[in-house]
């Protein structure tokens, strides 16, 4: 029976053995739902990148660029990582430059080591757990979390994930009981719960609550991302 770990924070990485795993990169606020939305509404690719700077080697050569560092969009570039940005008015056809504080930095360490690299949301969550399962390969839940630092809603996450797929997986850890039991306590108001959480505030004092609310919603995508080389695309369904 493959087994399924989640790694509470990007930092804590370089401790699981990952050659062999399908790794879900997590940042539920906002850049793996945006991401999700986006490849759903028919962008051609989203290319994560690590730095603002990155962003600009890619100017004047038809990219849309987008940058968020701090919850906000950063000055000069096209927009960040709302979901409202990536609607199909805006993306379809496109290819987008992103870099965010935590959910590029996370992608870009997993594709060192591997197997594979696909992206999950709430938005997606039935489709990342119904192709899990098909795979039947180790799995890893990697929370792309808050600058290195534990957070609560890509953790709870990863607890939906262990829940769905518990009776075809081996706990790997104890980060996913840990996961699977804070989702089993917070599921009947994801939104509720999340309010303690210290990055929801960080979110409330930008006025974005309209964002924490859409990125809670459940199978909106049948989508879902994988990294190929530089590029997240659409897994072949």
């Amino acid at each position: 029976m493959p087994k399924i770990e989640v790694c509470l924070t990007p930092a804590l990485l370089d401790l699981y053995a990952i050659e062999n795993s399908i790794v879900v990169v997590i940042d539920i606020l906002r850049a793996t739902s945006s991401i999700t939305y986006g490849i759903d509404n028919g962008a051609e690719a989203i290319i994560p990148v690590m730095n603002v700077e990155d962003c600009l080697n890619y100017a004047d050569k038809g990219y849309l660029l987008a940058a968020e560092r701090n919850g906000e969009v950063v000055a000069g570039y096209d927009f960040g990582n709302s979901p409202f940005s990536y609607t199909a008015e805006k993306v379809a056809g496109k290819t987008v430059v992103l870099t965010t504080t935590n959910g590029t930095k996370a992608m870009h360490l997993a594709q060192e080591r591997a197997h594979k690299v696909i992206v999950g949301s709430f938005l997606n969550l039935a489709a990342v757990c119904s192709y899990l399962q098909k795979e039947n390969k180790d799995v890893m839940l990697l929370c792309a979390g808050w600058k290195d630092n534990f957070n609560l809603e890509d953790t709870l996450f990863a607890g939906a994930v262990v829940a769905q797929l518990q009776q075809s997986f081996t706990l790997g850890d104890d980060a996913s009981v840990a996961a699977l039991d804070m989702y089993q306590l917070a599921k009947n108001d994801l939104r509720g719960y999340l309010k303690k959480s210290s990055h929801s505030h960080r979110l409330v004092k930008l006025n974005i609550e309209d964002d924490v609310q859409f990125c809670l919603k459940l199978d909106i995508c049948n989508t879902i991302p994988v990294l190929e080389g530089e590029k997240l695309i659409a897994l072949p369904q």
